[in-house]
């Protein structure tokens, strides 16, 4: 299949003499293509530093984002364990994320970046009409779609969880939850949309922060909760147990938390100099183009929303069934905790990259510049490997121990299976992010339709993997199973993925150069958590309480892991592995 129909465009190879990576060279001669491959790489360097320095206000907010959502899931599972209690929260507000990127929010991250850097070049207002439209279409449809889907919100429940249906208290309960979960996906469209106006203004900071503020009013409604009501070890919640008040106060700190979180946008819209104007004429500016390539879009959402309702109907099934023979947090909670802290580097380090390299891919593909645009790809790849690398194989050494430290409120016994739930996850971080990376290319060339067959092949065999683990495995171990899958599901799609985008950038995607970095960090890490992985279990097992176990064994499992990694790395002079030192020591002033 051509990737280069509907969604994409096909750009012709240029005849004449080729420079670097395909280039081709002006027709001044030699002189003036070196004198342009000077003022290149001099605004390369220039573009690296902004680049670092975007990244790095991204990276500061995400970490704290993330830190804070984890904080987040800490006082859940102590307010409500990691039981069926907490399963029929989870499938309720797991409910608008799911809707809300199916019915537009795929589009927005993935069509309407290059669309508002291209009016923003191209627009004599410099996108501010076209960043209106925009914003009133995102609140005038999602507005619609959120009244119609609380209304519909027992129908949602059967079908993210029928059994959960026959439960009639987790029924009650989880409806009570997505009534007042599902208004948050309208305030998500808000806080997205206004997120990317600002990203393509150059202005990365706000989007990441201001999700900080929707974790501290959850964690308060959750710490309340459990103030009030006792937390879920001594008062043992359930579904049948759970009073209407104390629904409503985790459901209202829930909703108050996205809505605080995209009103905080607006003063930093304002200090941009944007002001919100709803403006209706939709037609004939560019919203039609911008929709016509986000119809792969959808398809793209809708086959991945697809897989996680169907390992969310056999998690909660799982989960279900092990906990009536003794076995807590091995359902759809343990697999979203698992996978929140799994997914943290990504976020922190491959996004951030990603998010601030974008506009810059998108300008680069618009002049049909194909080396600029492989060059940020492959510098995005290796630079987030440096992290994604070690911490996959620190999450497959130290998974329990960190686990069973982290959710240790939420019973040993349910902590420890949390903790084999992330340990699967764990080396699938590795193909996770690198498809993220390489899909962003396609998305520079505003090609939507490849990366939904991407998906659709990624989505396939994540859904036969969790259907293998739930019909093969023991209930108690069939979530691991599908984080296996999961991550297995990544290693098809880059293959897909990586092949597709080599051939649209000329056959060349600076493959040798990235597979040798990943090759040699792997080669670092794997030793280094081997001896991480031995020092943990030893521990773990010679020492007590279980608390002060898990916290001995983390820390001294770490401290192997970083200092023999970052030793072997530099036996085997991994380039960007020393960048990072030098960079760290430049920060700490040494």
């Amino acid at each position: 299949m051509n990737g280069d129909g509907d969604g994409g465009r096909a750009v012709a190879s240029e005849p004449g003499p080729r420079g670097r990576a395909g280039q081709a060279a002006p027709d001044g001669g030699d002189r003036d293509f070196e004198t342009l491959r000077i003022r290149r790489v001099s605004g390369s360097v220039a573009g690296a530093n902004s680049l670092m320095k975007s990244s790095a206000l991204m990276a500061a907010g995400t970490l704290v984002s993330r830190l804070t959502g984890f904080l987040r899931t800490l006082v859940m599972g102590a307010a409500l364990g990691v039981g069926t209690l907490n399963d029929t929260y989870q499938v309720a507000n797991t409910l608008p994320t799911m809707i809300y990127v199916l019915v537009g929010g795929g589009a927005l991250n993935a069509v309407f970046i290059p669309q508002l850097v291209r009016s923003m070049k191209e627009d004599s207002d410099g996108g501010a009409a076209y960043a209106n439209r925009l914003i009133t279409l995102v609140v005038t449809f999602l507005g619609s779609a959120t009244l119609v889907c609380v209304v519909a919100a027992p129908e949602f429940i059967r079908v993210m969880s029928p059994s959960m249906a026959t439960h009639p208290d987790q029924m009650r309960v989880a409806v009570a939850f997505a009534r007042y979960c599902l208004p948050t996906m309208f305030f998500m469209g808000i806080h997205v949309v206004m997120g990317q106006i600002m990203n393509a203004r150059g202005r990365f900071g706000a989007m990441m922060w201001t999700p900080v503020l929707n974790n501290i009013l959850i964690i308060a409604a959750f710490g309340s909760f459990a103030w009030v009501f006792g937390t879920a070890s001594r008062s043992g919640i359930s579904a049948s147990t759970i009073t209407p008040q104390g629904i409503r106060l985790l459901g209202v700190g829930t909703l108050l938390g996205l809505a605080v979180q995209a009103l905080a946008m607006v003063p930093y819209l304002r200090d941009s100099g944007f002001r919100i104007r709803l403006r209706f004429d939709w037609r004939g500016h560019g919203l039609g183009k911008a929709l016509g390539l986000a119809k792969w879009t959808f398809l793209f959402v809708l086959v991945n929303q697809a897989g996680m309702v169907v390992v969310t109907r056999l998690a909660t099934a799982a989960g279900a069934t092990a906990e009536k023979t003794g076995h807590p947090g091995t359902g759809i909670t343990a697999y979203n905790y698992a996978l929140l802290l799994w997914q943290m580097p990504q976020a922190i380090i491959t996004v951030s990259v990603m998010t601030a390299v974008l506009p810059r891919i998108a300008r680069a593909a618009a002049d049909g510049d194909h080396a600029a645009v492989r060059d940020d790809i492959s510098q995005g790849l290796r630079t987030s490997a440096v992290a994604i690398v070690p911490c996959a194989f620190a999450f497959l050494a130290l998974g329990v121990p960190l686990i069973q430290l982290l959710y240790a409120g939420a019973g040993e016994e349910g902590a420890r299976n949390i903790g084999f739930v992330l340990m699967a996850f764990a080396l699938g971080l590795i193909p996770y992010s690198v498809q993220y990376v390489v899909l962003r290319g396609f998305y520079a060339y505003e090609d939507t339709r490849t990366p939904f067959f991407n998906t659709l092949v990624v989505a396939l065999v994540n859904a036969a993997g969790s259907f293998a683990a739930y019909l093969l495995l023991p209930a108690r171990w069939a979530v691991t199973g599908m984080a296996l899958a999961y991550g297995l599901a990544y290693v098809i799609g880059i293959g897909v993925a990586w092949r597709r985008l080599r051939g649209r950038l000329g056959g060349d995607l600076d493959g040798g150069r990235v597979v040798r970095t990943y090759a040699r960090l792997i080669g670092a890490a794997l030793p280094a958590s081997l001896a991480a992985g031995w020092v943990a279990a030893r521990l773990m097992t010679a020492m007590h309480p279980p608390a002060v176990a898990a916290l001995t064994a983390l820390a001294a499992g770490a401290t192997v892991l970083i200092a023999l990694f970052v030793l072997l790395a530099r036996v085997m002079r991994i380039d960007e592995v020393d960048a990072m030192v030098h960079m760290v020591r430049a920060r700490l002033g040494r």
